[in-house]
This record gives C-alpha cells, structure tokens and sequence, in this order.
C-alpha cells in the first residue's frame, strides 16, 4: 500500500457508504441513523490503478469530555495522526455547518495533507453545497456520490500525487517476501507444511461473548495499545474489527466482535447487523476465544455462543475475564472447571484459562492455550494407526446389533483437517446408533490427544461387493422341477 488515507467528517455524511465503495465490499456497518461507526476499521482500498490503506473513522462531535463521543474523538483524532492523507467529507445536500468550520480547523493542524470531498453531490441539489465548500479553504472540493460511485475519477485524479510522493518510503519497508495484501477475513490461511502461522499468513482468532465482557479491552492489552474503543457501557463495539499484530512471537490477526445478546432481545436492526457480522468473523477464524465474565459465567447466552462455535468448526479457547475481581480464585477455579465440563460436554477437554484484560495477567496461559487448540485443529493421523486403534476400540465394546444384523467396522481415514474429519467404512451406516458414534469420538480425543476441537465422524457403506447380486438367472426346467420334488 502506497499510503494511507482517514475518511473523517460529522455523523451520517457518507464516511462507511464511501468507505464500503473504496474497499470493494460491504465490511462497513452503514444504517440511516447517525453514529453507527464507532472503532477504526481499516481495509484495502483499490481506485481504478491506485492501491492505499484506507481507515474509516467515526463522526466527529464536538465534545472533549470522558462521555462514549468523548472517546470516539480522540480515537479519530489519533487516526487523523496517523493517516498520510485525510478526506473530510462533507454533505452537499446540507451544504456546510458550523460544526464542518470547526473541524476544518482542527484538520489544519493536525494534518498537512487534507482532501475536501462533498459527499451526497449527484444531481442539482448538490451544487449549493459543492459552491459552499470552497468557504472552508481547504482547496478544490470534490464532488461525490458515494452510493452511486460518481466522482470516483476526480478523487483518483487528486490521491494519484500521493503514490508518487510516498513511493520511496513504501519501496523502503517492502520485503524482500511476497507478502499477502489483507483482504476482508482469508480463509485457511496457515501453512501448508508446518501449520504454523506465518508473516504472510497470521493466526486468526476471533473473540466473541456477551456485551461487556471486556473483548475490546483484552485485545487493546494482547496488541499493546488503545486501537479499539472501550469503556464501561455495554454494547460499544458494532463491527466486526480485524487488527494485525504480533503476539509473543506469533503473527496474529484478531478479531474484535460485538456482543451477542439473547435473540429475542435483538430487536434493532443495526444490532442484528453487528451480531450478524461478528458471526461472520466466526466462520472465517481459526480459533475462537470465548469470553466470560467471572461473576456471571457460562450464562445460557454464554453456552449457546460457544455451541455456536463448535458447530462452526473452530478450535475453541474458553477465558474467564475479570478475574482480578475474584478474592476466592481457588474454589472458584473449582467451580468454573465443574460447570464447563457439565455445561459443555461437546467441548470435553477444550482450554479453560482465567484472565485479566485490565491488568494483562494470564495473557502469556492464554498464548500458549491458543497456539494448543491451532496444532490440535491442524492434526492429521495415520490410516495405519486409526485402523489399529478402531481394532482395539471394537474388540473392547464392539458396534451393536439392530435388527439382530451386527454392524461391520471394515476401516477408518482422515479425510481432512482444520477441524478433524474421518471416514468408517461400514455396514448398515443408518442403523449406527448415536451412543456409538460418541463413544469413538472420545475415544479419538483421549487416544490421540485432541482435546477440545470439533471432531466429525461419517459412516459410510462401501455397498455390496457381490457382483451377482442385481443379475437374474433362469433355471432349466429339468432342474427346477428336480428341485420342486425334493421340496415336496
């Protein structure tokens, strides 16, 4: 990416819609109603032949207080800091405010490099609002639509000098490697041969659970800086926001979700969409950390997120959050570890690690429980030693008889990994019993030490290898009333 260009302005002009079009997808929330965007998402912009990181912003206010807008100020205004180029759009239809003059100001200063857009110009009603843009002096306005896509050849034609101004320092920290260009969320993105996470291809992790849990202050912590917003309402987070980091050695792309409430009261529509998209980012992770909160744990919410990510086929890490609030840790470490493998048997064995976000303790378990679950998830055995281990597990409790037919193990494989998949090779697969198939997938995690990840077992039927099964064969009628007069 050449350079790195802040999309900021007040609520509701547009900064996600333009930001959705410059990224080529839908990772931004975009609603009618104002101050949906509240955290720094970045992406990967592409305009025509130009490449450039582009970061979406939330609405500036005009407050400096500790309040929720306090917080997504001075996080834009750190963005603002940060970014090579800023584009302050404006909305043409409403022409410019008191608040756009105030804010123009504070770009000046901040930032040497600002690009005026007037967003919502398409048609005639933009003019007046295009003509009143030239009163903030920040240059030339450049009208745009960013729900239609127009003006996209004059907001090239302004960002084209950038590339060239910023080419050096970008030939700078190119490696000498091929490196990935970040997309919305890869998928299987680990290393063919070893499993391990590299530079090109980060370990993905998503952390989800119940609103104020403490997901984006445990991220801010693991990262080592204040990326995401965080505070003590519940519900701050509303997209689902990836952030690139290295963890103890380990390249990491995490993910911040929003929290998952009980269906029933999600009632909004933009709360459905960032639940909605938090789910998302679980479908596309490699290990998802679900987080509780010590002094309500493994509520209903909490065991249906869970089930929801085992049923995905993530590797799962359960962490307790807060636990330096806790004054009896011991006993309950007890009780934790009791209701988790009462509550949650489908993940019998997965890593339950207490943590604090507030103070960093527990972090380095927490890496190392991660880094378990992943080679877990990416384990791959044998055929040789899953038939000899199927033998044992046969002669010591052998398949049952419905129908009084006994059902035949003939052989097991590993069809796949991330999670574990296998293949039996059997008789009468739809008669093979539930009880059964359980009994082999704890088997498989206590045999092969695969605790915790989703297991996935089919019976399947190699089918009748007789060949003259389905073929009729008529009997010469010497021999068929031979064979009548022996029966009478």
């Amino acid at each position: 990416m050449s350079f790195t260009l802040a999309i900021v302005g007040r609520p509701n002009v547009g900064k996600s819609t333009l930001f959705n079009r410059l990224v080529g997808k839908k990772l931004a929330l975009v609603d009618d109603q104002p101050g949906v965007t509240r955290d720094l998402r970045e992406g990967d912009a592409k305009l025509f032949d130009l490449r450039f990181t582009v970061i979406d912003t939330a609405g500036l206010e005009e407050v400096t207080d500790d309040s929720l807008q306090g917080r997504m100020r001075r996080l834009t205004e750190r963005a603002v800091e940060l970014a090579d180029v800023c584009l302050f759009l404006i909305d043409g239809r409403v022409g410019v405010t008191p608040s756009d003059e105030v804010f123009a100001d504070i770009l000046r200063k901040k930032n040497a490099r600002v690009v005026l857009g007037v967003n919502k110009a398409e048609g005639a009603a933009g003019d007046s609002g295009a003509l009143e843009a030239w009163s903030l002096g920040l240059g030339e306005p450049v009208r745009l639509s960013a729900e239609h896509g127009e003006g996209m050849d004059d907001l090239y034609r302004i960002l084209l000098p950038f590339r060239e101004e910023f080419a050096e320092r970008e030939a700078a920290n190119t490696p000498e490697t091929e490196v990935e260009i970040e997309g919305e969320i890869g998928e299987d993105e680990v290393d063919p041969v070893a499993h391990r996470p590299t530079a090109k291809r980060p370990l993905q992790i998503a952390v989800i659970g119940r609103p104020n849990a403490g997901k984006s202050t445990l991220i801010n912590k693991i990262i080592g800086e204040d990326r995401l917003l965080t505070g003590p309402e519940a519900g701050i987070t509303r997209d689902a926001i990836s952030v690139r980091a290295d963890w103890q050695g380990t390249p990491i792309r995490i993910f911040d979700t929003a929290g998952m409430r009980k269906k029933a009261r999600v009632v909004e529509k933009l709360e459905k969409l960032s639940v909605a998209d938090g789910l998302r980012a679980v479908r596309f992770a490699e290990v998802v950390v679900v987080l509780l909160d010590v002094e309500i744990p493994f509520e209903t919410q909490d065991l249906r997120i869970a089930d929801y990510a085992e049923t995905e086929g993530r590797a799962v890490v359960v962490a307790v959050n807060k636990w330096d609030l806790e004054d009896e840790k011991q006993e309950k470490l007890a009780e934790l570890k009791e209701m988790f493998e009462r509550l949650l048997p489908q993940l019998r064995g997965a890593p339950l690690v207490t943590v604090s976000a507030k103070t960093g303790r527990g972090l380095d378990r927490l890496h190392d429980a991660i880094c378990r679950a992943h080679d877990v998830w990416n384990k791959r055995i044998t055929t040789a030693r899953l038939n000899s281990w199927l033998g044992a597990m046969t002669e010591a409790h052998p398949p049952p008889a419905p129908g009084g037919h006994r059902i035949k193990l003939r052989y097991m494989t590993q069809v796949k990994a991330r999670p574990p998949g296998f293949v039996v090779m059997c008789s009468r697969p739809d008669e093979m019993p539930e009880s059964y198939k359980r009994y082999l997938v704890n088997g498989l995690r206590d045999h092969f030490e695969m605790p915790g990840v989703p297991i996935r077992i089919m019976f399947r039927s190699q089918g009748d290898k007789n060949p003259f099964k389905e073929r009729k064969f008529h009997t010469p009628s010497r021999l068929r009333k031979h064979i009548e007069g022996r029966k009478d």
